[in-house]
């Protein structure tokens, strides 16, 4: 498929996890596409790496600027980028959520204010946001996350709303629990690893985690002139976790 061909793509977050899988996919669909991360290390040949920290407004212009010299335009925007947090309301302290929120949220619209001159003039203009079921499902001892996540669930619609009409479509997808190393990062810090992986999958109603390329699947719909009537579109890649309500197996 060469749905992408000829379209250029930034993806933050773009060195690991979903964010690779998200960039590997365009590219092979056609896309010139530049990661932006922190650390845009060992990227696969014909991924551009650029060393952005999404909470910089000069970095982010910049580094924009730079997709659109190299490539002469731009098309899609892959905001990706993120940040996990653990606890109650009582949990976090101020500096975290300034932190976790300054991430999740702000840095989206740092990469999107200045990626929308360019934007809108493209004539498949999309951004996409990684948001997460969180957002509307509770999860216990992830209040900063999932306010973070709520907050990008609400701004998507809105910017869909404030940009459908200068052809720009905005979505986002909502994982569940995706099999990355973020996860595993996760998993490692609790008193059983094992364990606790084994209770986090024991949760999924198809018995395992989503995978990344799941995940850059749904992401390269939103994102590909093939779902042009797509806008403001929230796609849950959940394995069913938060819509299913399904009975303990039967015992032998």
């Amino acid at each position: 498929m060469s749905d992408f061909a000829g379209l250029v793509a930034i993806v933050t977050g773009g060195a690991s996890g979903i964010g690779l899988a998200t960039a590997k996919l365009l590219s092979s669909r056609g896309a010139k596409v530049a990661a932006f991360d922190v650390k845009p290390d060992g990227l696969p040949d014909g991924i551009v790496g650029i060393e952005v920290d999404v909470t910089d407004d000069a970095q982010v212009r910049s580094a924009v600027d730079a997709v659109v010299e190299r490539f002469g335009r731009l098309d899609v925007v892959v905001n990706n980028a993120g940040i996990s947090a653990v606890g109650d309301v009582a949990g976090n302290d101020d500096d975290e959520w300034l932190r976790v929120l300054d991430v999740n949220v702000v840095g989206m619209v740092r990469v999107a204010r200045h990626a929308l001159p360019h934007l809108r003039r493209s004539p498949a203009a999309a951004i996409v946001n990684t948001c997460s079921i969180v957002a509307w499902a509770g999860l216990q001892q992830r209040v900063l996350y999932s306010a973070s996540k709520g907050a990008v669930y609400a701004m998507t619609l809105a910017m869909a709303a404030d940009h459908v009409r200068e052809g720009i479509r905005v979505n986002c997808v909502a994982p569940g629990t995706a099999d990355t190393p973020w996860v595993d990062r996760q998993m490692d810090q609790a008193p059983d690893p094992e364990a606790a992986r084994a209770a986090l999958t024991s949760f999924q109603p198809s018995g395992r985690l989503v995978t990344a390329d799941e995940v850059a699947g749904a992401i390269a719909y939103l994102a590909s002139p093939l779902s042009g009537a797509s806008v403001g579109t929230v796609l849950a890649v959940d394995n069913g976790m938060h819509g299913l309500r399904l009975r303990p197996p039967a015992q032998p």
